[in-house]
């Protein structure tokens, strides 16, 4: 699992310890020398529990060169909300603005607005690797959210690209109405339209990032409800381009251990990715928490796929 890409986003179906091991391998990272960041994008954190270190917003020093936060969503829409205010308030009539703080109030608790902030913060995160930090791993939330949040500026910049053109076209129309031909000034005297175009290119270099330094690594168990939704994650995230990491078999009880259908889960899962690889890590005698246990946990995901 340990490879040498930027950028890892741990994901997988929910419950099969995700952020364990996304905090395993990035302390795995930190002992190797690098300077890393693990941070979680499951609107229910709990990475501060697998490290136990309490977590905010800002990243934290929880051992040598490793640091750990939960980006805080809500006060991302927060602030993203006053700044369209603010541009707003520069762009329209005073008169218009309370319907403006009408239509923002509404949009600040639609459906979409915290995951689309939420990839705000990560993007913040990613510009950082190779400056601030070294490596970049991310705790992902479950598969589903995980798909639509690597999608994201992909999806976002032509709707972007959209409000760009409509703003020139208004600026364009406003120099013709002036008779004073400002084509070519209208950008530098317009910070709308500034903030738009770097938008633009904030979300086109974010999308290709996550394309040439970027990789997913899923994690399943050994069950078989499980290993058919990471072959739906495999299949979906590989047609999009994505790289992915060899897949980690998470919680494997001992042979011979009674319990469901795991050794023959185990042997399917094995089968259906055998070309990308599996790494296997054994079910814990205790709950792999505290940087200690997660070091002893780290261990697994070094080791070589079974033969």
């Amino acid at each position: 699992m340990l490879l040498t890409t930027p950028i890892t986003f741990v994901g997988g179906k929910g419950g099969v310890g995700k952020t364990t091991l996304a905090a395993a391998r990035a302390l795995a990272l930190a002992d190797a020398g690098l300077r890393v960041l693990v941070l979680s994008t499951d609107p229910a954190h709990s990475l501060g529990d697998a490290l136990e270190v309490p977590l905010s917003d800002e990243p934290v020093e929880v051992a040598p060169r490793l640091w750990a936060c939960e980006p805080d969503a809500d006060a991302a829409v927060r602030r993203r909300i006053a700044q369209v205010s603010e541009d707003a308030r520069r762009a329209v009539p005073t008169e218009v603005m309370p319907a403006v703080h009408r239509h923002l109030e509404q949009a600040g608790s639609s459906p979409g607005m915290a995951e689309s902030a939420l990839a705000d913060l990560l993007i913040d995160r990613m510009e950082e690797v190779g400056d601030r930090w070294d490596a970049l791993v991310v705790d992902s939330a479950p598969t589903g959210h995980l798909l639509r949040l690597l999608h994201l500026p992909t999806l976002l910049t032509p709707w972007v690209t959209g409000l760009t053109r409509q703003r020139e076209r208004a600026n364009r129309a406003e120099a013709f109405a002036d008779v004073v031909g400002r084509a070519d000034q209208e950008e530098d005297d317009d910070p709308l339209l500034r903030r738009l175009h770097a938008r633009r290119h904030r979300l086109e270099r974010a999308s290709a990032r996550l394309r040439e330094d970027a990789v997913v690594a899923l994690v399943t168990l050994p069950r078989r409800m499980v290993l058919a939704e990471t072959e739906r994650a495999v299949d979906q995230l590989a047609e999009a381009g994505f790289s992915l990491d060899r897949v980690v078999v998470n919680q494997i009880p001992p042979e011979g251990a009674a319990g469901p259908d795991t050794a023959a889960a185990l042997a399917a899962t094995r089968e259906r990715f055998a070309a990308q690889g599996t790494v296997e890590v054994p079910l814990q005698d205790t709950e792999p928490t505290g940087v200690e246990r997660l070091r002893s946990l780290a261990v697994h995901l070094a080791a070589r796929s079974p033969a």
